[in-house]
Formats: C-alpha cells, sequence, structure tokens
C-alpha cells in the first residue's frame, strides 16, 4: 500500500513538473515569434572604411556627413596627418580584414535592438556607425540617443599584435563575439537605476540586474559571452558559486562598505583576490557573477516584471530570492 502511495505521488509530482516545463516553454516560444515579428531597420555606417579610403580632399565631405566625430577644437591637418600616418593606415588595413563586411554583427545587432524594443517598447533603434578609435577599449561601444559607435579597431581578436601591450584578461575582451554584448551592456547600464548605498551586496545586485538584462536581451549567446568569460573561466565559476557564496558570507562582506572589495570582486581583473592559493585559478569579477545567480533565484521565485525589476532594492532582492546555492 505504502509502494503504490509512493508511486502514485512521484507521478503526479513528475506529470506536475513536465506540465509546468511544457507551459514555460510554450511561453518562451511565444515571445520569441512575437520579437522575430518585430519590424526594424538597422542603418549601419562604415565610417571607418570611408576614412580609410579618403583623400585629404574628402576631408570637408566626411565633416559635414559625420560632423559629431570631428570635434571643433581640432584643425584638419589632425585629420590629415591621420590619413597619412603609418600606424593608422596599418590600423585601418587591419580593420578592413577583419571586417570586410558587417552583415553578421548587423544580423547580431538587429536582434539586440528587437529584444530591446520588445521589453522598453519606447527605445528608438539608433544609427550604427562604425569606426576605429585608437584601440580605445575603455570605450568600445558608446550608445546615445540616435547613435551607436562601435570602435572596429576595439575587436580584432585577443591575439592581435595591436593588443601586445595590454594585458592579457583585457585584451580577451577585444574580441568580435562580444560586440553584441557590449552592446546589450551598454543599454543596461542606461535602464538599471545607480546605486544608492555602498554596500558590497548593494553593488552585486547592481551587476547582476545588468547581466539579467543580457539574459533577455541576448537569449542566444552563450551565458561566458554574457559574462565576457572563456568557457573555462564560466565552468570554474558554475563549480565554484557555492564555496564562494560561503566566503562571503564567512568574511562578512555583503553589508560590508569597504571600497576594496569592488576591487577585489567587482571591477575588470586577471583573477579574483579571496587571499586564497586558489586565486590565481580563479577569474575576475565574481562579484559580478554571484550578484548575477541571486537576481536569477528572485525573478525565478517572484513574479516580476522586467520593469519593475529594476527598481526593487537590493536587499529586497536579496531577501525575497532564497539564494542558497548547492554544492556542485
Amino acid at each position: 500500500m505504502y509502494r503504490k502511495l509512493l508511486y502514485h505521488n512521484t507521478l503526479i509530482f513528475t506529470i506536475f513538473i513536465i506540465s509546468f516545463l511544457f507551459v514555460r516553454c510554450n511561453d518562451a516560444d511565444k515571445v520569441n515569434e512575437e520579437i522575430a515579428k518585430i519590424d526594424i531597420d538597422v542603418t549601419v555606417s562604415r565610417f571607418d572604411r570611408e576614412f580609410a579610403e579618403a583623400e585629404v580632399s574628402d576631408l570637408p565631405r566626411l565633416k559635414q556627413t559625420y560632423p559629431y566625430l570631428f570635434p571643433k577644437q581640432y584643425p584638419d591637418s589632425i585629420w590629415e596627418a591621420k590619413l597619412k600616418d603609418s600606424v593608422q593606415v596599418e590600423l585601418f588595413r587591419e580593420v578592413g580584414e577583419a571586417f570586410p563586411n558587417f552583415e553578421t554583427e548587423k544580423e547580431d545587432l538587429k536582434s539586440v535592438f528587437q529584444h530591446i524594443k520588445y521589453y522598453f517598447p519606447r527605445f528608438n533603434v539608433p544609427r550604427v556607425i562604425t569606426l576605429t578609435s585608437e584601440v580605445d577599449y575603455n570605450n568600445q561601444v558608446i550608445l546615445a540617443d540616435t547613435l551607436l559607435l562601435i570602435g572596429l579597431d576595439t575587436y580584432l581578436g585577443a591575439e592581435h599584435h595591436f593588443y601586445q601591450d595590454i594585458q592579457n584578461y583585457i585584451a580577451a575582451g577585444l574580441d568580435k563575439k562580444y560586440i553584441a554584448t557590449d552592446v546589450a551592456d551598454n543599454f543596461a547600464q542606461k535602464v538599471v537605476p545607480r546605486l544608492n548605498d555602498r554596500t558590497f551586496l548593494s553593488q552585486m545586485i547592481y551587476y547582476g540586474k545588468i547581466l539579467y538584462l543580457k539574459d533577455k536581451l541576448l537569449p542566444n549567446k552563450d551565458e561566458a559571452v554574457r559574462m565576457k568569460y572563456s568557457e573555462e573561466q564560466m565552468e570554474w565559476a558554475m563549480a565554484n558559486e557555492e564555496p564562494i557564496w560561503r566566503n562571503f558570507i564567512e568574511q562578512e562582506h555583503l553589508y560590508s562598505t569597504d571600497s576594496n572589495l569592488r576591487l577585489r570582486f567587482l571591477e575588470p581583473a586577471p583573477f579574483s583576490k579571496f587571499g586564497l592559493e586558489l586565486d590565481n585559478e580563479s577569474p575576475g569579477r565574481l562579484g559580478q557573477y554571484i550578484g548575477w545567480q541571486i537576481v536569477r533565484a528572485f525573478m525565478e521565485n517572484n513574479e516580476v516584471t522586467l520593469q519593475q525589476l529594476l527598481p526593487i532594492s537590493a536587499e529586497e532582492i536579496f531577501k525575497k530570492s532564497r539564494y542558497k546555492p548547492s554544492a556542485y
């Protein structure tokens, strides 16, 4: 009798789980269909190619077409010299070889814009302008109200010789596979409210919101790409989520306002700094990763829309997330 009852309860639970997953898959499919139907036009202007192929006599036309790329405080002699500079000429050539066309990237951007438009209907699709930025890796993309500027010379691949003097952990992010990720990140930073307190928990959840937003805007990208991790770094973070969290609890980091915690666990770095032997094995920004998992847990356990999530306090998200990672 007991075995029959146990089998019956197990069967009911299994049917419930299957039904639940089926409904969720159907809902996801409907959302994907709606997003795919959003009609947008992505306009890409290859300023990088236009400038690379220009003569001095073409400068007036380029300045008229792209006035925001020619600051008035700089005389024409600056641009004339840039056209002839051997290093710049090599940079133009390398970018042209890496991006002979922009069709794949354009499709990725279209997908990002469609997803943004679905969740944020008032979003206006910007005009995309590709350029070279003298390898300004701190500003790989700049999203303004009507323009999206993309510095293609910061996406030539981690091993490119232009990056030989750049630290490896930074160079790792200078790859074309991260263009859409960086655009989504740039947008997320505009809509996620800035921090109103300095606790480590609040900072983690701020980044967690950004990464959760990237989940929604980049559903077809791997988690590692959204996080700008290698596959190995992503696997390390997943395998060590429970001990990372335990360390944060035991060291009483959550409500600390020590600014060093930001440098140790949130800012780009070659590794996270626990002060343990395993530090060199770890990827940087693990505080961001944990914040991401907390926000994911919150959204799993609460009926909240994406827009409703954004202003919710870190404390409320943490308490209602019931976040408790298990050993891998």
